[in-house]
């Protein structure tokens, strides 16, 4: 894994040794990205299932303003404070807790949402409807949503969906306020 684009592009990323986790390819990053730069710069992001931190990362370094990293998992917080050291960037926010209960209490809007939850869990659906019930998402913001189902990929309530993209195992959408 490695950054892209932007200040940081090229440097390597700490990943996870022998973990069972599905990092974004550097492949479905790019991509992810070149459909939604135009809402990068200055952006204030939340990437809520952090992982590596890797989608973070790649926003900071492509002119985000901030970035606030959401992961229960320990092993994920240490991984993401290794590449924050590394990458000496500016504006990340790193939190350990559970994505709803993140979501429960948060008082800041986001003009980016990164959502890449495990796959096949159960998580999309409340937490895209915790996003929209909380207004977190910033009128002129967009969710960035991955996961393997198609059909986890569908309408939800004061959302529309702007972008869609398959890549391999990877499915794309991207949704905006509607």
């Amino acid at each position: 894994m490695r950054i892209i684009a932007g200040s940081r592009k090229g440097h390597k990323l700490h990943d996870f040794e022998g973990m069972d986790i599905r990092p974004t390819t550097d492949r479905v990053k790019e991509s992810i990205f070149n459909l939604i730069q135009e809402y990068i710069p200055d952006a204030s992001c939340l990437d809520l299932f952090g992982g590596s931190g890797a989608l973070s990362f790649e926003a900071l370094s492509r002119g985000a303003k901030s970035c606030v990293c959401v992961d229960i998992d320990q092993r994920s917080i240490n991984v993401i404070k290794k590449n924050d050291e590394a990458l000496g960037l500016d504006g990340l926010t790193i939190v350990r807790e559970d994505a709803m209960q993140f979501l429960k209490k948060t008082e800041k809007k986001f003009s980016v949402i990164f959502l890449d939850p495990p796959y096949n869990k159960g998580f999309i659906a409340p937490v895209m409807s915790a996003v929209c019930d909380r207004d977190i998402l910033s009128d002129d913001g967009i969710i960035m949503l991955e996961s393997d189902f198609s059909d986890e990929h569908s309408e939800f309530s004061g959302l529309e969906i702007i972008k869609q993209r398959k890549y391999g195992r990877s499915f794309v959408t991207i949704y905006r306020k509607g």
